[in-house]
């Protein structure tokens, strides 16, 4: 099975490289497959490309049910 989790763009460089947040975790990622995305958008990401801009809503409601699930967000109980 494959996820894609929502990520906050914090910052882009000149080669669409961006540095992201994904529950408090920063990670570099690709924004080729989504040249519209700008910084402070939400990205689905996956495999290290953003694959989808996604709206804040989505993003929010998404990462809420992440963390009722504390094994998918990398959390002990």
């Amino acid at each position: 099975m494959c996820l894609a989790i929502p990520a906050l763009i914090e910052t882009i460089d000149d080669d669409r490289m961006a540095i992201v947040d994904i529950l408090g975790v920063k990670r570099r990622v690709a924004l080729d497959l989504v040249p519209q995305a700008l910084r402070g958008d939400f990205v689905l990401v996956h495999a290290g490309y953003g694959i989808e801009v996604v709206s804040h809503e989505f993003a929010a409601e998404t990462l809420d049910l992440i963390r009722e699930f504390p094994e998918l967000a990398g959390q002990d109980s």
